[in-house]
């Protein structure tokens, strides 16, 4: 008989040579069951950065809980958590986690519930002066809809406040969802 796979399937344990690390805001290691942190992984496996980039100061450094040695670490981005059953679970990216009315906000997890919407194929939210709004795409669809569904699933403080359609998504060279552009529609609504 055929049972659906779990909600969150557990990451993995690392290979030999390789550690992983839960780092809080404060760099502190976390190891209690159910608290998310930032993923960084040490061991031989890290490179020494990005090719030609930037961005390798912010994210390949010094591990902060090893002062009597230099060690890289690299800081991933993605959140994870460890489980009532001891296994590590991904819960998101954290440059997609927000911080609105005093609660920790996963965007991730509010476009999920918007693309449940029989009338909506793709979704997007974005941030700007403490605002959530999301785009969609699919069948223009009342916001009234569209919130009665959400009440059912999100907390009122998840809701976002505006509801654009929008034909399709701009996208970045990469192919995915330009996020930037979708907030320049907004401040030019």
């Amino acid at each position: 008989m055929y049972s659906p796979p779990p909600e969150k399937l557990p990451i993995g344990i690392p290979f030999p040579n390789e550690r992983i690390l839960l780092l809080d805001e404060n760099n502190k290691l976390v190891t209690e069951p159910e608290t998310e942190a930032e993923l960084c992984v040490s061991g031989t496996c890290v490179a020494l950065g990005y090719y030609n980039s930037i961005k390798t100061e912010e994210v390949f450094v010094q591990n902060p809980l090893q002062k009597a040695k230099f060690e890289r670490i690299y800081r991933t981005g993605d959140l994870a958590k460890y489980g009532n059953d001891g296994l590590l679970y991904y819960v998101g990216r954290k440059d997609t986690q927000i911080k609105h009315m005093g609660h920790r906000i996963e965007l991730g997890e509010i476009e999920g519930e918007i693309t449940k919407h029989s009338n909506i194929t793709r979704s997007c939210c974005v941030f700007t002066k403490n605002k959530i709004s999301a785009f969609y795409t699919g069948k223009q669809t009342e916001k009234k809809d569209i919130v009665s569904m959400l009440k059912m699933t999100l907390p009122t403080y998840m809701i976002p406040g505006d509801f654009i359609y929008i034909d399709e998504f701009p996208l970045t060279k990469n192919g995915k969802i330009d996020k930037r552009k979708l907030i320049e529609k907004i401040s030019n609504l």
